[in-house]
């Protein structure tokens, strides 16, 4: 397996049992769990198989504590950032959210929001995605997106030979996770001076739009040689326009993330390679944060690396990455 990065801080070792959300008694020696909690889970949307992992392990850690209630609810779209603003600061109005955990869709725009909830004595937690400027006292469990898109960006140059025109796709300009992937491309790109940029468009994080504006890359250099696109729908949108180009494989694809139809993808040998972040971990390490915060249980949770792994078609099958593809609260990837 390519290791992309390791996690910088240890999270718990997570038990054998079960998933759901109830009450449990907290292993081990020190202070038990007090009353019951409500902590707000907002992913940037639902519906994509990212946030559906993050669901899964933010779920897991509630399991680990006594009297905690997730409620998990998100937007339709990772670009409706006013919609995001909204929902937010409606769970706070409720005045009964204890811990609010979440993945902003705008770093400037929901700086707001974390302001309004600690003012109001509400712990916050950032995963994927934190704000700018960021609390020093916020932690934000997340990729490091900027080392792992730069080692993403060796695997593309090492895929073309050093050699060849290459095309960026990006997904929504004002996040902080666009941002750190394209500064580490483009960081990748220094390293390997043989590849020359001739295009950079956005999907706005949308399926169709990538579809599209792919089409308009291939089109304007039909001698285009390699993509790299920075979330699931753009890496989806611009291997679905490839395919129909008639080029897959000759024009290679690096991308993040690591849905259904990316894999399938990826073993049909339209994308190249995958950046397999550890969404499980995310959302299992921010909701641990938060209760434990929330309890004064233990030591506070700093911010943490928690991790990514390049993905080809070579080490795909194997059982360190099968387990990260398929996390669960019984058999945990690290």
């Amino acid at each position: 397996m390519k290791k992309v990065l390791t996690a910088t801080c240890a999270l718990l070792v997570l038990a054998a049992t079960g998933c759901s959300v109830g009450v449990r008694e907290q292993t081990g020696g020190g202070q038990q769990d007090g009353g019951p909690i409500k902590i707000a889970v907002v992913p940037k949307a639902i519906g994509f198989d990212f946030w559906e992992k993050v669901r899964v392990g933010a779920e897991c850690a509630g399991s680990k504590h006594q009297d905690v209630e997730l409620q998990w609810d998100g937007v339709s779209a990772e670009s409706d950032v006013s919609g995001q603003q909204s929902l937010l600061q409606d769970m706070l109005a409720q005045g009964n959210v204890k811990g609010l955990v979440y993945a902003a869709t705008d770093a400037k725009a929901l700086a707001d929001v974390t302001k309004t909830a600690q003012g109001q004595g509400t712990t916050v937690v950032n995963m994927d995605s934190g704000t700018t400027p960021q609390p020093p006292d916020v932690p934000v469990f997340a990729t490091n997106n900027v080392a792992a898109a730069e080692q993403g960006t060796d695997e593309l140059a090492t895929q073309l030979g050093g050699q060849g025109k290459v095309a960026f796709i990006e997904f929504q300009a004002g996040t902080s996770t666009n941002e750190t992937r394209g500064q580490g491309f483009k960081n990748g790109l220094a390293k390997h001076p043989g590849l020359q940029l001739v295009a950079q468009q956005s999907s706005d994080s949308d399926y169709n739009k990538a579809l599209q504006v792919t089409q308009d890359i291939l089109t304007a250099n039909p001698d285009l040689n390699g993509i790299y696109a920075a979330n699931e729908p753009s890496v989806l949108g611009a291997a679905e326009a490839v395919r129909q180009s008639g080029k897959a494989g000759q024009v290679k694809i690096i991308g993040w993330d690591t849905s259904e139809g990316q894999i399938q993808a990826l073993r049909d040998g339209v994308i190249t390679g995958l950046i397999a972040q550890n969404p499980f971990k995310m959302g299992y390490a921010a909701v641990n944060a938060a209760v434990t915060k929330i309890r004064g249980s233990g030591e506070q949770n700093a911010s943490t690396d928690t991790g990514a792994t390049l993905i080809t078609k070579e080490n795909l099958d194997s059982p360190e990455v099968q387990k990260l593809l398929n996390p669960s609260c019984e058999n945990p990837p690290e």
